[in-house]
């Protein structure tokens, strides 16, 4: 589905539940419950964030993709917060829904699921060519690692070769030493 097309219900949604609250009990009270959740909101919103900003930058810069349970808790709090100040009763329900702690865990898995996803294909878009199609736990690196193998063993004649070259040379184990005695 368009995702311009779901906000388009959504809000049609929201306008005919105020719409129809608000034949029930004055449509003031709704008008001034969408301010008092707009503050809320921006409450929640604005304590998650200083909380789990920098966490979150962090993981995207050292790849790491858990979560301790004060972060999630900071996550779940952030999106309730932008859903409550969006003017609407169903977005402040769901607001409301995703405060509980069952939810939050169900919230916060799909939105690691979703950034483990994003930088995987920015990881992806990175490597460019190099990926070389690989799926699931393979080594992104295997046929770079073979091309290099490759040239090296075809610029030294023996492609393919397993052998290593070298020579011995003899220690001789009556060097001088420097012995702190000596130094005194």
């Amino acid at each position: 589905m368009n995702i311009v097309f779901m906000v388009v219900i959504g809000a049609i949604l929201e306008i005919a539940v105020w719409i129809g609250v608000a034949q029930f009990i004055s449509g003031w009270y709704v008008f001034f419950w969408f301010i008092f959740a707009a503050l809320i909101g921006f409450k929640l919103l604005r304590s998650s964030t200083a909380t789990i900003m920098p966490q979150l930058q962090q993981m995207q810069m050292s790849g790491q993709m858990a979560l301790d349970a004060n972060v999630s808790r900071k996550v779940a709090m952030a999106i309730a917060g932008i859903l409550l100040i969006i003017p609407g009763l169903i977005s402040d329900l769901i607001a409301l829904l995703i405060l509980l702690p069952p939810v939050q865990k169900m919230v916060v898995s799909a939105l690691m699921g979703a950034m483990a996803k994003r930088q995987q294909a920015m990881m992806d878009k990175m490597m460019g060519g190099m990926m070389g199609g690989g799926v699931g736990g393979a080594n992104p690196f295997e046929d770079l690692m073979k091309q290099m193998q490759g040239q090296q063993n075809s610029s030294r004649g023996k492609s393919g070769s397993q052998v290593i070259d070298g020579e011995a040379k003899e220690v001789n184990p009556d060097v001088k030493k420097i012995n702190m005695k000596d130094v005194k």
